[in-house]
């Protein structure tokens, strides 16, 4: 997968986001090994402490784990991969929302709005 970094917002949270997005797609599926931090640096064109302090987060939050002697592993827990999936999508559908409501649409004109781009996505 090919790393979109921006200077809009900080690196190690696109990281973050980004990894959270390969998990959820299956590029990195449940109970596979992540390359080394170094590889992962080097492949995104960041400072490996960048990298490291992403996959601390991911860890905190529960998608990665740590091994002590062979690195890092996604977790196998398919429920926490999903509860984070769900979070990261409320978070995108509201940030959506907020948007939809500063630019002065009803909520009935959002849903119409929806429902047209899925029925063209379908076509």
């Amino acid at each position: 997968m090919r790393w979109e970094l921006k200077s809009d917002r900080p690196i190690y949270t696109q990281l973050t986001e980004q990894i959270e997005l390969m998990i959820f797609s299956g590029v990195y599926p449940l109970g596979s090994k992540l390359p080394s931090v170094r590889d992962m640096a080097q492949d995104a064109a960041v400072n490996p402490n960048t990298m490291q302090r992403a996959l601390a987060k991911l860890e905190e939050d529960g998608l990665i784990i740590t091994h002590r002697t062979s690195g890092r592993s996604i977790t196998e827990d398919a429920r926490m991969v999903e509860i984070a999936k769900i979070k990261l999508a409320q978070e995108q559908i509201s940030e959506f929302l907020e948007k939809m409501q500063l630019l002065g649409f009803e909520q009935k004109e959002v849903l119409t709005i929806i429902d047209n781009m899925v029925k063209e996505m379908k076509n």
